[in-house]
């Protein structure tokens, strides 16, 4: 595959370009990124976690994984340490699989993800006796865009999907997409290897149906999705794909392709409205944090997860992903509070389980490590 290596320069904080798989650093109460939403937290306030007598509590938060999770659980850290001024959030991105990596070894509290947890990552969780709680946040609409000056798609099917983005596909123009299009190279930018983006668009989606199909190998890819806004706003013929949140917080500089659903035939895009009801398909997806149960006991893992929690939706929505209805999160908030472990996405024998949020994400349906 085809790196991209932009310039790295300051502290590293969300928003600034990175070289693709360097990590960047968060820091609470630094800035929100440039290319995404800048809306205040100041009208999110901690005013009933019982600060007056919490407020000197001292210490430090690691989150790291997911580039598409990592504006909602920055905003938390930046909320957070306007009344927690002794604790630092740092919220790294090193792309879901990434993060995970560090979650296993026991490097970091909280693993940002933006599909769940595999079973090789599972494994490795039993393996080294890390237990944790599967935490959904926020509902997302995996967008797929191109450039502005792009005046001939409207509209994709999944199967001409598969013909830009697969390497059996073989497109290498938009005419070879349809032959009403022009002969344009076709310039993909897409997320690294590593970030659960990536897995979800192929892995859930574009190629599920067949182990013998592969992404091309010709992408321009990268864990920091700023960079591709700027590769896919900079030429005619390419096209990307990331998390809704990059694309609502861009949509001067691209635009967003409506995509066939293929049980309803029905061309639709990425809206909040749409992402929320569904509609957005298949496409829509949730967001997770997962929690490392031992580090729920520092007091300020716990004050930080409560705010976060409690916020939840607030968050999401401050960053232009979706809330999830109330039901889900009074689901959220019991699996804390009891320290329910272990995922709802794989069976006792290990296999994926997928289906709706609300219909997998109950009390009782969870594997454990143990």
């Amino acid at each position: 595959m085809m790196w991209l290596k932009p310039f790295r320069s300051g502290t590293a904080v969300l928003g600034e370009t990175l070289a693709a798989g360097v990590v960047c650093l968060a820091m609470v109460g630094c800035g929100p990124a440039s290319t995404s939403p800048s809306k205040s937290t100041s009208d999110i306030a901690i005013d009933d976690l019982g600060t007056s007598e919490l407020a000197d509590i001292e210490g430090a938060v690691e989150i790291d994984g997911s580039s598409t999770v990592a504006p909602i659980s920055e905003a938390a850290a930046e909320a957070f340490g306007k009344t927690f001024k002794n604790v630092k959030v740092t919220v790294a991105i090193s792309g879901t699989g990434g993060g995970f990596d560090r979650f296993t070894n026991g490097e970091i509290d909280i693993s940002d993800a933006s599909r769940p947890i595999k079973d090789s990552e599972f494994k490795a969780c039993k393996e080294k006796g890390v237990s944790f709680v599967e935490l959904p946040i926020a509902y997302d609409g995996l967008s797929i865009v191109i450039n502005k000056e792009n005046d001939f798609v409207d509209q994709l099917t999944v199967d001409e999907l598969k013909k830009i983005f697969l390497r059996e596909g073989g497109a290498k123009t938009w005419k070879d997409v349809n032959p009403k299009w022009p002969e344009l190279a076709i310039k993909i930018y897409a997320p690294g290897t590593d970030s659960g983006t990536f897995d979800y668009f192929f892995g859930d989606v574009v190629a599920k149906d067949d182990e013998n199909e592969h992404p091309r190998d010709d992408m321009s890819v990268s864990e920091d999705d700023n960079v591709l806004v700027t590769g896919v706003a900079g030429e005619k013929g390419a096209i990307g794909f990331f998390g809704a949140s990059y694309y609502f917080a861009n949509v001067d500089k691209i635009k967003a392709v409506k995509i066939v659903d293929p049980k309803t035939g029905k061309a639709v895009g990425p809206t909040p409205q749409t992402i929320e009801s569904g509609e957005y398909a298949p496409f829509s997806r949730p967001l997770f944090i997962y929690v490392k149960t031992d580090s729920m006991k520092r007091p300020e893992v716990k004050q930080f997860l409560e705010f976060y929690l409690r916020e939840a939706g607030k968050l999401a929505e401050m960053v232009d992903y979706v809330a999830l209805p109330d039901s889900v999160y009074e689901v959220v908030q019991t699996h804390y509070e009891e320290r329910i472990t272990g995922t709802h996405y794989l069976t006792a024998d290990l296999e994926k389980r997928s289906g709706p949020l609300a219909e997998l994400y109950t009390i009782e349906d969870v594997v454990d490590i143990e």
